[in-house]
């Protein structure tokens, strides 16, 4: 008898060591999804933003009605390692000249040159003639580059990707000229030194850019350790 009771007693303890190891684990279930629930409550939904900004800003030198143009763009983009897309509404003045000569040079803005490309970007080439805004020489396709921009890239347009209110004109790099100033001790763009000014959309402003923090494929090795 006394075999039997310690019997039912110990299949008591075990089932209720089994309630209790489930609901122990039906708590820790619950709070990691607490967790997970407030980790999501901490960002917020903001709509359809495009949130990939600052980008770099650029001179975009043409000809349009047989001047030279200059006009600041912003919406620039690497497509692979030999393209690039430059994002332009469709009513821009430069558009048309980009249209007619198929080929166009983006002028990269530092510090000292941002003040007459800010003037670039506020006033048309339909209504002013800017072509003498900088001093700029030709490339041997005849497309101006700024002078005083410490790197120039000459781009032909291989294909107009049209939207409803843009042109996106996917290029090929003809070529780049870059200062002697701005490249290191391998012939590479030395981005410390050019400094670049970035744009931002939200509120229309220019960034500097930041110091180098290290080196890709350095940081990811510490977590594989």
């Amino acid at each position: 008898m006394k075999c039997f009771k310690f019997s039912l007693l110990l299949v008591f303890l075990i089932l209720y060591s089994c309630k209790n190891e489930m609901k122990n684990t039906e708590i820790a279930q619950d709070g990691a999804l607490s967790k997970a629930v407030l980790s999501n409550e901490e960002k917020r939904n903001i709509g359809s933003v495009v949130a990939l900004y600052p980008t770099p800003a650029v001179v975009v030198g043409t000809i349009v009605d047989e001047k030279v143009n200059w006009m600041l763009a912003a919406h620039v983009g690497i497509m692979g390692h030999d393209k690039v897309m430059v994002s332009l509404r469709k009513n821009h003045y430069t558009n048309k000249g980009i249209r007619e000569r198929g080929s166009f040079t983006l002028n990269i803005v530092d510090e000292k040159m941002l003040p007459k490309a800010d003037y670039a970007g506020i006033v048309s080439g339909e209504k002013s003639d800017k072509s003498d805004l900088f001093v700029y020489s030709l490339a041997d396709n005849g497309m101006p580059m700024v002078d005083e921009s410490p790197v120039a890239m000459v781009c032909v347009v291989e294909d107009n990707y049209e939207t409803e209110t843009f042109d996106n004109f996917i290029c090929s790099i003809a070529a780049t000229y870059a200062k002697e100033s701005v490249l290191n001790e391998n012939d590479k763009i030395d981005y410390e030194v050019l400094k670049p000014v970035l744009f931002e959309m939200p509120t229309y402003s220019y960034l500097k850019t930041g110091e180098v923090i290290g080196k890709c494929r350095t940081f990811g090795k510490e977590i594989q350790q």
